[in-house]
């Protein structure tokens, strides 16, 4: 019988798919390492979320596994290079959270622009602070989209339909022609996107070359009045960076869902500033997301041991 170890939370529908296929499951929700060492050990596949960490050390302990399963879209939390060396499959739902976190990227945008969540906080203060609240509009503001992937395009189109914005965008990678007609979006470098952007949000995934892409030098590159969205991964940002330019008032704000340091420590230098908005890592964290993203990863496991991939 083929064993699945399920190391974090999925869909129930999806655990009862796998058992109706005739499969074992094993629940464990995010173990540590050790842990997960010794559960994987007679494993036949596996299946995380952004925890747990699938090491090279919990991929050489595992004796027959043949699937690594990441209901969701990043693999940073999963050891690529050993898994290949193994002959390992590995597999994600790459489209399941798009909707959840472009709208979540659009909800934090009108967060910081609108101020609610300062407002919130001043009001259960007992503080009337509506001179203090003076927002502005996302309707015909620029956007800059760093990343124009299924995301990225997912942001684009709420903005650019729902609130008249201009789209410009940066990627390795042009649109096609098409979906820049769509749009209405202009393929520029990263410098011009910087200086031109009335937001900025990130869509990228977390590899050397996305490392601290937003750094000092480019948070100076960016308007005073501007802001800065990152629902893609917190490496992506210097955090040091960023508290210095919120603090220093090079940005005007950020919204932020995603971290160099996760859990964010209760006394890290952001939780103290009231022009930045901060989500605990939700962006996929919606019923939707979750079903689509399980039921996707636990097909490609059944199709993988069935031969009906």
């Amino acid at each position: 019988m083929v064993k699945v170890l399920v190391a974090a939370p999925i869909y129930e529908e999806a655990l009862r798919r796998l058992r109706d296929a005739g499969f074992e499951v094993v629940y464990r929700e995010y173990p540590s390492e050790d842990e997960l060492i010794d559960l994987i050990r007679d494993a036949d596949a596996v299946i995380v979320r952004s925890k747990p960490v699938v090491s090279r050390r919990v991929i050489e302990a595992a004796g027959k596994l043949k699937v690594i399963a990441r209901a969701g879209v990043g693999l940073d939390n999963i050891d690529l290079e050993a898994a290949r060396e193994r002959g390992i499959e590995v597999y994600n739902a790459p489209s399941a959270p798009t909707e959840s976190v472009a709208e979540l990227a659009i909800g934090l945008m009108i967060d910081v622009l609108r101020k609610i969540s300062f407002s919130d906080r001043l009001m259960r203060r007992g503080v009337w602070a509506k001179k203090k609240a003076l927002g502005r509009e996302l309707r015909g503001k620029i956007l800059g989209i760093i990343g124009m992937g299924r995301i990225g395009q997912a942001v684009a189109r709420i903005a650019h339909y729902g609130f008249g914005m201009r789209i410009i965008y940066y990627d390795v990678r042009r649109c096609p022609k098409d979906v820049e007609e769509e749009l209405r979006a202009e393929c520029v470098d990263l410098e011009t996107l910087l200086k031109t952007a009335d937001i900025v949000t990130l869509h990228v995934p977390l590899v050397p070359a996305t490392k601290h892409m937003i750094n000092e030098e480019r948070l100076r590159l960016m308007k005073k009045t501007a802001i800065l969205i990152n629902t893609a991964r917190g490496g992506v940002v210097d955090t040091e960076a960023l508290v210095k330019a919120l603090r220093e008032g090079w940005i005007a704000g950020a919204g932020l869902d995603v971290y160099e340091e996760e859990p964010l420590p209760a006394d890290h230098p952001l939780t103290k500033l009231d022009n930045v908005v901060l989500t605990p890592h939700i962006g996929a964290n919606t019923v939707e997301a979750q079903m689509r993203a399980g039921l996707e990863v636990v097909e490609k496991i059944i199709g993988f041991f069935t031969g009906k991939r």
